[in-house]
């Protein structure tokens, strides 16, 4: 025991020195560092700023690099006034030498979607191609099911989903190269490849859906585009389309020009052979302009009509039976009634009366519709006994012109009654002031007495 006792005496005095010890050596240390050693200094990098600066000190140019400002002027400045498909792949072709990693491709492609109706190239499968190329490749490309579930990369395939979407909206059909560059960038499961397959089903079915085919490309000179839109309403082979009047210029006697519009008319024979039965007591009317729009071009035509024959002036005709042996023109055939039938059902028909003719024109006034009235009475003699009646509506220009008329007197209104309301403070104000010195008149009459 006394053994224990003294080596656990000895260990605490050996402790305590050993401490001792330790700390004259760093008092020693630490008395050494400024004579032998030199303090350590911290570098700071020129690009971290010493302050965080508030949001206000960005330079604005900062501000708008983000934004899709910049882009446009990348289109101006590139094309400037030459907007034609060469200018446009070369703005695309600046962009992808800009930046080897594409910084900025998204902007950049929503902002070319916007300019392409601009430049001509809306309806270019090789620009929309091309515009698809700038996606980087082999980056957005779901690597596992977690990633295919969870929509990877939704601003891209969004990008890529809406470049699809404006090719579906005018009518573009994607090739295989649109395939192969889908594949490269969003992967086989990706959400543009299933736009892809959405397309090429549908597009293929719906492609000679209609029967009434318009071009491409609509036809720029305006006896043409009569031409097409009144062989489209009327769809009838038999139907004859007549040019009363070709656009040009004209020098009055008084050396005035004066442009004459174009007159196209449209009539088929079972027209011309109603309008020749008709009552000559009875008037015909020049109604109109009605709208038609031919892709994204608007037209107007006029129509010739009647109104409705009274039910004691109509003649049943005679059924000919041997005048069509391939199919009945008349069919009677009664059929018995079932239980089930709805006795009450009817159908009321709406006799609107015979149109005789129909005519587009650049003017839709009685002048210019005279003109065609005068032209038909060449094949319809008939119409120099019936009285011609106009019931013609508000074209645009006729609008342009009541809008114009509208605001000339609004205005003039509106200086009339600032002119009344000036008027009436003025006379007001000489009303106060007669009536004040009447007031001051008698007071000096009262202080007289």
């Amino acid at each position: 025991m006394k053994c224990s006792r003294c080596l656990l005496r000895l260990l605490g005095q050996s402790a305590r020195s050993l401490e001792g010890i330790q700390l004259h050596l760093a008092s020693t240390r630490v008395r050494q560092t400024p004579q032998n050693q030199v303090m350590r200094k911290f570098h700071l990098s020129s690009v971290c700023p010493k302050g965080r600066p508030w949001p206000e000190d960005f330079p604005d140019e900062v501000k708008k690099d983000k934004s899709l400002v910049v882009l446009d002027d990348l289109f101006e400045q590139v094309t400037g006034s030459n907007k034609t498909k060469a200018s446009f792949n070369k703005v695309i072709e600046v962009f992808n030498k800009r930046d080897v990693r594409r910084r900025g491709h998204v902007e950049f492609i929503y902002a070319a979607l916007k300019k392409m109706p601009e430049y001509g190239v809306e309806r270019d499968l090789a620009v929309y191609n091309k515009l698809l190329d700038v996606f980087p490749k082999e980056v957005f490309v779901p690597t596992n099911f977690i990633q295919r579930m969870f929509y990877h990369y939704p601003r891209q395939q969004e990008c890529g989903v809406e470049v699809l979407e404006q090719m579906e909206t005018y009518g573009v059909t994607p090739n295989v190269e649109t395939k192969v560059l889908l594949h490269q960038i969003f992967g086989p499961k990706g959400q543009p490849v299933r736009k892809y397959q959405r397309i090429m089903y549908w597009f293929p079915k719906f492609k000679h859906a209609n029967p009434f085919v318009l071009p491409a490309e609509l036809p720029v000179d305006p006896v043409a585009l009569a031409r097409l839109s009144l062989t489209r309403i009327a769809d009838d082979r038999d139907a004859k389309v007549t040019v009363y009047q070709i656009p040009c210029t004209d020098i009055t006697e008084s050396g005035e020009e004066v442009t004459l519009p174009h007159i196209v008319g449209i009539q088929s024979p079972d027209q011309m052979e109603l309008l020749a039965k008709h009552n000559p007591n009875r008037p015909v009317f020049v109604e109109g302009p009605f709208p038609l729009w031919l892709r994204n071009t608007l037209v107007h035509y006029y129509v010739l009509r009647a109104e409705p024959t009274p039910p004691e002036e109509m003649v049943e005709e005679v059924y000919d039976p041997e005048r069509c042996f391939d199919y009945p023109l008349q069919l009677d055939l009664d059929y018995d009634r079932d239980l089930g039938d709805m006795e009450d059902f009817d159908v009321d028909d709406l006799d609107e009366g015979p149109i005789f003719s129909m005519c587009m024109t650049g003017q839709g006034d009685e002048s210019t519709l005279n003109q065609w009235i005068s032209g038909l009475q060449e094949t319809n003699p008939i119409l120099g006994q019936i009285p011609t009646l106009f019931r013609l509506n508000s074209g645009p220009r006729e609008l342009q012109g009541a809008t114009d008329s509208d605001q000339k007197q609004q205005q003039q209104q509106q200086q009339q009654r600032s002119h009344r309301e000036s008027v009436t403070a003025e006379e007001r104000t000489e009303e106060a002031e007669t009536v004040a010195e009447e007031e001051e008149q008698q007071r000096k009459q009262q202080m007289k007495q």
